[in-house]
């Protein structure tokens, strides 16, 4: 008896596998066209961070807005190239975006929220109020 042999996948199977199950999609939603950068959120004692991970951008590509204890983070780059040799002219150009927009509770200090930008991470810090802090413990006297 014969071994069974594997069927070979073509070539635009093999595409539409790398496009929907690698990192792609992580970063491009192909349904709506828009650029989805990862996020990290964690929560300290003192404030809560927000970390967008988007390689390629710097911070003057990001513009960052507080509405209503809405924090909506969006980004817009276009990217132009031309060449010209001898009689061929190219151009090539290239248009993302994203928006992505967090409600953040009654407890923070939306008037001290800060952000950097570094190697590619857009990163967000939002204080706490003061009585939203996590408190020491303290020993209470029984007199």
């Amino acid at each position: 008896m014969l071994p069974k042999l594997r069927t070979r996948t073509s070539w635009p199977n093999l595409i539409d596998e790398f496009l929907n199950d690698s990192l792609m999609p992580r970063f491009f939603n192909w349904e709506t066209g828009q650029n989805m950068p990862a996020v990290n959120i964690t929560e300290g004692k003192e404030d809560y961070k927000i970390d967008v991970a988007a390689p390629g951008l710097g911070k003057e590509d990001f513009k960052i807005s507080l509405d209503n204890n809405v924090l909506n983070v969006s980004s817009e780059k276009e990217v132009k190239n031309e060449s010209k040799v001898e009689n061929v002219l190219r151009r090539e150009f290239s248009y993302s975006s994203f928006s992505r927009s967090f409600t953040l509770p009654e407890t923070v200090n939306g008037d001290k929220i800060k952000a950097t930008h570094k190697e590619g991470i857009l990163s967000i810090v939002i204080p706490k109020k003061d009585e939203a802090k996590v408190k020491p413990v303290r020993d209470i006297k029984i007199s």
